[in-house]
């Protein structure tokens, strides 16, 4: 070997330096404090430490090198130690590949023990270029060697690995397993290599270069994970268990919000408990058995007609997002025969019954009913419409509950701009005829004329949205007042004149009746008798 000249000796290792080079990409670690500590004593021969050159250039060149990623500085040691140069010498791997190459070996002894002292007290100083305690950035040293170290080593390697320095013992050929193991970190088995053969040095070059890549950053410092810490190319990061979300600091956890993550499908309010979720309903409303709906409107029966705007202001687009409004109201009604009847009528410059109250009994068929409604266009004639509602709308005729059953009456009036006739005449006569009216706007409606249609308290009784787009946040507000357990009726009872509490009572006033009338009865015979005696005497 020894007549072997330097240049065709880097022409030799040439393929080893480009298979380590070129093995994969970049290795994008964390920040990262890294030194080489390599041995130069004079048993590695020229030839063994030329590999050794070439395999240090071959890792440096796959790590991610830079001020704020891997700081890398390499020693050297015989019998004394030398910086080749420091931690914060150089910030690109070109220039320490050059440093490397003009690396001379010093050819004396094995002081081992010595190098490792060094590296902890000088290697890792901050004045040497080593980041401050307090960032946590991991500390690695990588000590490579041929022989038997000529001091000790167990104590020296345990104060450095207490002061938070990792370390990699790597022997090649006659390197002693007892002082490799003495040195490295725990695990051994993942901290200690041996490579039986300079010739093997490639081989083992790729799967140290991986393992730098692999180095457990959560096990340096302080980490402050709330719940588990782990390392990746790019650093230690903090996971939290299933069911929490990684907060904006990055380290503590915070109980996720199932209802923002999953399709909860509550019809009010998702509420998030814990790893699950539950379903609210607003006050006075009760979560049904699926979990999920609430109870609509049960407590009491409401006639209701909707009068709804189909001017050509409203436009056919509009008109369809009006209609679909409706019906998320139908939809928190209890329709049917005995509970809440609907009808609706659309105006514009004439008004038209798209169905009366009495026409359908399920919420399915007024609701198709409404999706089939055609858009009308022209003017805005909403005194004309109130007129129609009170004179037929509500009549008995049309499907509305006589009187008598105490059934409460809503109209509920949808309009985007001003009338263009009067509506004070029949916006009176309305409440006068005891209709409860709710008026709704959108868009360019008038205050003054929405106030006007509709009942007392009108904070209770109007509602504006700016835009159609927006006008879905009114429905909460119309869900509380039209539902009669939550408002209007409240306590209204309806029952069939065939149920038997209706039939004892219907006896008990008929009985009762018949008892007065036989009484009167009695008493009117006794005085045409007296009467008829009377006469008699005058004859």
């Amino acid at each position: 070997m020894r007549g072997l000249c330097w240049p065709v000796l880097l022409l030799l290792l040439q393929p080893w330096e480009t298979q380590l080079q070129s093995a994969g990409p970049r290795c994008h670690t964390g920040p990262l404090d890294l030194v080489f500590v390599i041995d130069s004593s004079r048993s590695v021969r020229p030839f063994e430490f030329e590999t050794m050159r070439q395999f240090l250039v071959g890792l440096v060149r796959g790590l991610n090198v830079g001020p704020n990623a891997t700081r890398v500085g390499v020693i050297q040691y015989s019998s004394q130690v030398q910086s080749v140069f420091p931690l914060g010498a150089f910030s690109r791997s070109e220039d320490m590949e050059r440093a490397i190459r003009d690396l001379v070996p010093l050819a004396q002894g094995t002081m081992t023990g010595l190098a490792i002292q060094y590296a902890m007290n000088v290697a890792f100083s901050v004045a040497e270029g080593a980041r401050p305690p307090e960032e946590r950035v991991p500390r690695v040293a990588v000590i490579v060697t041929d022989g038997r170290p000529q001091d000790r080593v167990a104590e020296v390697a345990a104060q450095a690995r207490a002061r938070g320095i990792e370390i990699y013992a790597v022997g090649v050929q006659r390197a002693d397993v007892g002082s490799l193991r003495a040195m490295a970190s725990p695990p051994l088995d993942e901290h200690v290599f041996l490579v039986e053969s300079f010739d093997l040095i490639q081989e083992f070059g790729l799967q140290f270069q991986g393992r730098l890549c692999a180095i457990d950053y959560c096990s340096f410092g302080n980490h402050s994970c709330q719940h588990e810490c782990v390392s990746t190319l790019g650093g230690p990061r903090c996971h939290c268990r299933e069911g929490h979300d990684l907060q904006p600091d990055g380290r503590s956890c915070q109980v996720r919000d199932l209802c923002n993550g999953v399709d909860h499908g509550c019809e009010f309010q998702c509420v998030s408990k814990g790893l699950s979720f539950r379903c609210l309903c607003p006050e006075g409303r009760q979560l049904q058995a699926d979990g999920k709906s609430c109870s609509r409107c049960r407590e009491g029966h409401v006639d209701l007609v909707l009068l709804i705007d189909g001017s050509k202001s409203v436009r056919p687009q509009n008109f369809e997002l009006v209609k679909r409004f409706v019906n998320q109201i139908v939809d928190f009604l209890d329709v049917s025969p005995e509970g809440t009847r609907v009808g609706l009528v659309q105006f514009s410059s004439r008004v038209r019954t798209e169905f009366p109250l009495g026409r359908y009994g399920t919420a399915a068929e007024v609701k198709q009913a409404v999706l089939a409604v055609e858009y009308m266009e022209r003017g805005t004639m909403t005194g004309l419409a109130l007129r129609h509602m009170v004179e037929h709308s509500f009549s008995e005729a049309q499907g509305a509950r006589p009187r008598a059953l105490n059934v409460p009456r809503v109209g509920l009036v949808f309009t985007d701009g001003r009338s263009q006739d009067d509506i004070s005449v029949w916006a009176a006569r309305a409440k006068e005829e005891g209709i409860v009216m709710y008026a709704v706007g959108v868009g360019k409606a008038v205050e003054a004329e929405l106030r006007e249609i509709a009942s007392e308290p009108a904070e209770l009784h109007v509602s504006y949205a700016p835009d159609f787009g927006t006008m879905t946040h009114l429905l909460e507000n119309l869900k509380g007042s039209i539902c009669p357990e939550e408002g209007i009726s409240a306590g209204t009872e309806l029952r069939s004149p065939c149920e038997c509490e209706s039939l004892v009572e219907f006896q008990g006033r008929t009985l009762g009746a018949l008892e007065n009338l036989t009484r009167n009865l009695a008493q009117l015979t006794a005085r045409l008798e007296d009467l008829e005696n009377h006469l008699a005497n005058q004859k």
